[in-house]
């Protein structure tokens, strides 16, 4: 048998289960901060655009030292790089929230408060990145190139589901505070790194002789196209989880019909909106993707006209039952495009390059998330409307570019 048929690090399909649960924790524990932080960091007394700057700051950061991580992981080993980035995301996030509830208690404001929030948030961008370039190395090692855009994949999803989890989440936890949810997210991915850490195997030494497979340029003309769609797509994204929160307040008076328990009830609320997404979103990629394997082309454009449907109907009609059934179609979209236009991307290349393009454009939701929060919150403040109508804009272009260009293009690799 060639070589390049047999794993170089085989995992059992429990081992590959856990790392997709590591990716969903640090979705989890990443997205969990748009529900939260936004709504409670107003009452600290800080603007929009300053929320939203603090936090792409911290993504920013996190964006550029992921290839670093990567190469720390090849030196130490990956298990001990997702261990650690696990408990670097829960100790940050745990940090974060000190200092939160120092800004909410009164404790320290204005200067100081915006200060130590960045410098928190530093912390987090540069020591968590590590569990995204670990997993996926260690995920390439346990798969031969017939094998490796489907356990790639599966990466991919778990951090999806992570993403909307986390939010998700919050709603159920938000009755017991408005911070516990970020307790909750913390828990998980502390959690999660012990069971990482007795799970998975100790990193096996490479042959001298191995050829680490060169990376893909982000100008490769076979891939770019890919990266720059779905940068564009996390981008609007970006824009709605941003400023989410501060729609559902603002839109439901939640200051005025809850009063004090305002921050609480806008973590309430929003979560449940989230709620409806995932659920939407599990169903279908569950339920319809994983069974039937649709042809990528042929439901991506479908799934960005859902999203776009969803987000207009979510600026129109405004009880609050009219929004969560909005986002129940902004989830079903998402789960037709997102796997879609990852898939597409990732057959562009030869098969021996495919997890080197799925690693490329698992830095696009990092890249969106670093511009989409600071033009929502510029937006919102212009008119609470106009991000969730930009993103609507913003994805629409895409649905109409998917449906003329994508959708006729044929199949790569197929």
């Amino acid at each position: 048998m060639d070589s390049t048929e047999t794993p170089l690090h085989p995992l059992s399909g429990f081992q590959r289960g856990m790392l997709m649960l590591a990716t969903i924790a640090m979705g989890a524990g990443m997205s969990v901060n748009f529900v939260v932080v936004a709504p409670l960091t107003r009452k600290t007394g800080l603007g929009e655009i300053q929320v939203a700057a603090i936090l792409t700051l911290s993504t920013l950061l996190y964006a550029v030292m992921i290839p670093r991580w990567g190469r720390i992981a090849d030196r130490i080993g990956r298990k001990r790089v997702m261990v650690f980035s696990l408990s670097a995301m829960g100790l940050t996030n745990m940090a974060f929230l000190f200092a939160l509830d120092a800004g909410l208690k009164g404790a320290i404001a204005g200067s100081s408060l915006i200060l130590l929030l960045v410098f928190v948030r530093l912390w987090y961008g540069v020591l968590s990145p590590g569990l995204q370039p670990a997993s996926m190395a260690a995920m390439t090692d346990a798969t031969t190139p017939m094998n490796r855009a489907a356990g790639l994949g599966m990466l991919g999803a778990g951090m999806s589901i992570g993403s909307i989890l986390g939010p998700a989440g919050a709603a159920a936890l938000a009755p017991f505070g408005a911070l516990a949810p970020l307790w909750g997210s913390i828990v998980l991915c502390l959690a999660v790194g012990v069971l990482i850490g007795f799970s998975l195997p100790k990193t096996a030494p490479r042959p001298r002789d191995f050829v680490r497979p060169q990376p893909l340029a982000m100008t490769d003309p076979r891939v770019r196209p890919h990266l720059v769609f779905l940068v564009s797509y996390f981008i609007g994204v970006g824009m709605v989880q941003q400023t989410l929160a501060w729609f559902i307040e603002d839109r439901y008076r939640l200051n005025e019909t809850h009063a004090g328990n305002a921050g609480q009830a806008a973590v309430l609320y929003t979560g449940i909106a989230f709620a409806c997404m995932a659920v939407a979103t599990i169903i279908v990629q569950f339920g319809y993707i994983s069974r039937v394997k649709p042809d990528p082309r042929k439901i991506l454009p479908i799934g960005l006209a859902l999203v776009c449907t969803g987000y207009i109907s979510a600026d129109t009609f405004a009880a609050f039952p009219a929004l969560c059934l909005s986002f129940l179609m902004v989830g079903a979209g998402s789960a037709l495009a997102i796997p879609s236009a990852n898939a597409l991307g990732s057959l562009s290349v030869s098969r021996n390059e495919q997890g080197a393009a799925a690693a490329l454009l698992s830095a696009a939701p990092p890249a969106g998330f670093v511009f989409g929060p600071l033009i929502g919150a510029t937006l919102y403040q212009i008119n609470h409307a106009f991000p969730l109508i930009a993103s609507a804009v913003l994805v629409g272009v895409l649905a109409v570019y998917a449906w003329r260009v994508t959708a006729r293009q044929p199949l790569p690799n197929g």
